[in-house]
């Protein structure tokens, strides 16, 4: 139900509008009344009509000014002028004010129905599409980390993906331009539960700064490529150093102990990007707890992963034997959850059983999972659920002691038809036909 607001100060146009509402129109509108411009204003920040029928020739405060100010406080709002024969040239001044409907007096019952109608079926279709706007949004800011965090790990590694680092850099309206990456170096005996809070912290901490990419935690460090503000015209160092000692602070709050991050030099693309990131894990090997790569440039020294020195080559080479351990690392344990997966889903195959679920179990975001599950199982999530089911129901079948209900309910299916349907789209037979030929 919307709310009207008729406000003319006339009681008997008032009142005539009410009835043909409440008549042809019936538990559609709850209308209010208001008798002069001032009320109309009033009324309008009170109770915030959707719709205002506004008669433009009322005394003191006049129609279209009260209509310009209830314009500023209900700026979505729909406006209908109502104005006499003589007083038509009223409607021009309103364009003005966007109002784009009008009624001439005396109006009658079915032009006024009509128009109400159209304008309620207009108020629906808004209300729907905020409500998709607001569910797509909430799926974009589910899937936006982990988006970010792909192409964190293919700025890092040069992971060969099905998407550009440029495709995903423009789905997150994050162009490869002037990046400077900060690398935070753990100790490395966190618990899972400290990893976590340690993400979020640093992700929080990173985000309150700047644009910036920020990838989960690798081995025992976490990347954040962190983008140069336009106005910004030097080199833009000292930010970044900012930065750098609040992530320490954060997590230093988390893990009780000290990181060490190293940054890198600015660079643009997805090449250079990765350059900054190689000099920021060297740089992170530094024994100062903030350390940049450009310093020590400049002074000609060169620390190695033991923090005891070493030439350019030897440095080059630590980052991408770092790199490939965390490449092996990540299949590992991508891996050891596909295996953790299917073994879960085969405990828990004869229940009603969501891919949401599965996901929980093994501690990932679902859309991460789905991916994850069928680039390394080679089918979906459903389809292996339903291989398991209808595999389990074979046997059952083929064992005689169960009626088809009954194996429907024990392979997880509420729904004996659908059992049904899904068994011969697998099999090529209905569950009664399969028996048959087994006995």
């Amino acid at each position: 139900m919307y709310r009207l607001m008729i406000a003319d100060d006339e009681a008997l146009e008032r009142e005539g509008l009410e009835w043909i509402v409440q008549r042809m129109l019936p538990d559609t509108f709850e209308i209010v009344q208001a008798e002069n411009g001032r009320r109309a204003i009033e009324l309008a920040e009170e109770r915030r009509p959707q719709i205002v029928l506004m008669d433009v020739q009322m005394p003191g405060i006049q129609g279209l000014e009260a209509l310009r100010e209830i314009r500023k406080l209900l700026p979505d709002a729909k406006f209908v002028l109502v104005t006499a024969y003589d007083s038509f040239h009223y409607a021009q001044a309103a364009l003005a004010l966007g109002v784009k409907e009008y009624i001439v007096k005396p109006a009658g019952r079915e032009q006024v129905a009509s128009l109400l109608r159209r304008l309620a079926q207009e108020l629906d279709q808004e209300k729907a599409s905020r409500a998709e706007q607001l569910t797509l949004r909430s799926k974009v800011s589910t899937l936006q980390p982990l988006v970010e965090n792909e192409l964190a790990l293919i700025l890092m590694m040069d992971q060969a993906m099905d998407s550009s680092p440029e495709q995903l850099a423009e789905w997150l309206d994050f162009p490869l331009e002037d990046c400077r990456c900060l690398v935070a170096a753990f100790p490395g005996s966190e618990s899972a539960d400290e990893r976590r809070s340690l993400y979020e912290s640093i992700r929080h901490t990173a985000k309150s700064f700047g644009p910036c990419l920020v990838s989960s935690i690798v081995e025992h460090h976490l990347a954040v490529f962190l983008r140069k503000p336009l106005q910004t015209a030097d080199e833009w160092k000292e930010e970044p150093v900012r930065l750098a000692r609040k992530l320490a602070d954060a997590a230093r709050s988390v893990i009780k102990k000290d990181v060490s991050i190293g940054i890198g030099s600015l660079r643009s693309g997805a090449d250079g990007m990765r350059q900054s990131y190689f000099e920021a894990v060297f740089a992170s090997t530094c024994p100062d707890a903030v350390c940049v790569f450009d310093g020590l440039q400049r002074s000609g020294l060169s620390p190695a992963p033991g923090r005891d020195g070493a030439d350019r080559e030897g440095w080059q080479s630590y980052v991408m034997s770092a790199l490939q351990r965390i490449r092996d690392m990540r299949e590992e344990q991508t891996l050891t959850i596909v295996d953790r997966a299917k073994q879960y889903i085969r405990q828990h195959f004869a229940r009603e059983l969501s891919l949401e679920e599965v996901a929980e179990s093994v501690h990932l975001n679902q859309f991460y999972f789905s991916k994850v599950f069928k680039q390394h199982v080679g089918e979906t999530f459903i389809d292996y659920l339903t291989g398991l089911r209808i595999e389990r129901a074979k046997q059952l079948i083929e064992e005689d002691v169960l009626s088809l209900k009954e194996v429907s309910y024990q392979v997880g299916y509420k729904d004996p038809n659908y059992f049904s349907r899904v068994f011969k789209k697998v099999t090529g037979a209905a569950p009664s036909e399969y028996r048959s030929r087994r006995k």
